[in-house]
């Protein structure tokens, strides 16, 4: 949830020139992470009869939350969201409203149809980052580089959603899910990352060098982005013939990680160095430590996996 807060901050940033004033920083950040915690209580809901046959464990299959719970909860979440929206822009509800029937698109009907759920979830992404951007309210005076950066966060998630699609090949398989790892294999799904990866990363570096609106931090920060995600292919394409879920689930842990680089490179080019640092660890640490604690007992707690 991170990470799409993250995004919406760094296009608030970018589109505002600097850090902007702490109360619409505030909601660009929070409000898009209550939606997405809205999306995985519909998500969790909806993929009930699926978590049921690969991970009996979770909360709902287990009995140890009501599916109406998860919709109330999920709910509350999103009418919160909702509602402060309305302390921005009218640019900014459209969003919410449009954010909401994409998640509801993914959950219910893109994510077992490949590419197209793939795109679907690169798009909720792309609308946390016109979030933040809409909040300043200077959308006619926009130039042509915050446009641009919209493709590189939607393929940058095409490709980490393609990444969690290849952890969860074995239960989509059994549902009947026909994703990228279901209907081509492992080997053509992490060919198809690195292609992804080779189209945004590129993009990501040129457009700051092209339209000048970075500091030189941005390119600081992306040096260790870089490098996470060389150890990570090498890791990856080593693993693709002795393929397990857990080495599918720690790979995805990375990327993870190393979106919450990217996104506050971003935040780092466009203020100061004190203020995305404190931001960067803060995201960070919430990051790693969440994950080591909770990631592989929600996947494959009761598992041998």
């Amino acid at each position: 949830m991170i990470w799409c807060g993250l995004v919406s901050l760094a296009g608030s940033c970018i589109a505002f020139g600097s850090f902007p004033p702490l109360r619409t920083a505030l909601f660009t950040l929070f409000i898009p992470m209550m939606g997405w915690i809205a999306g995985l209580y519909l998500s969790d809901f909806l993929d009930r009869k699926l978590d049921a046959i690969q991970k009996p464990h979770r909360p709902i299959p287990s009995g140890r939350i009501k599916p109406t719970e998860a919709l109330v909860i999920g709910a509350i979440f999103a009418i919160t969201g909702c509602v402060l929206s309305f302390l921005l822009s009218l640019y900014n509800v459209i969003i919410v409203f449009l954010v909401a029937l994409l998640v509801f698109s993914y959950a219910k009907i893109s994510k077992s149809r490949g590419i197209i759920g793939n795109l679907n979830r690169g798009l909720v992404t792309v609308a946390a980052y016109f979030f933040g951007v809409f909040s300043i309210g200077q959308i006619q005076s926009m130039p042509m580089y915050i446009w641009l950066l919209a493709i590189v966060f939607l393929f940058h998630d095409i490709n980490s959603n393609l990444i969690g699609a290849i952890r969860d090949m074995k239960g989509d398989k059994k549902g009947g899910y026909k994703t990228i790892p279901v209907k081509y294999g492992i080997k053509k799904s992490i060919l198809l990352s690195l292609i992804l990866t080779l189209i945004w990363l590129p993009l990501a570096l040129y457009m700051p060098y092209r339209y000048r609106f970075l500091k030189t931090e941005f390119y600081i920060v992306m040096i260790l982005d870089v490098l996470i995600l060389l150890l990570l292919y090498i890791y990856l394409l080593k693993s693709m013939d002795d393929y397990s879920q857990r080495k599918a689930l720690r790979f995805h842990e990375f990327f993870v990680i190393e979106r919450v680089i990217l996104a506050s490179a971003f935040i780092f080019g466009i203020t100061d160095y004190y203020v995305a640092g404190s931001i960067f660890v803060i995201a960070l640490l919430v990051t790693i430590i969440s994950q080591f604690l909770l990631r592989a007992r929600y996947e494959f707690r009761g598992t041998t996996q």
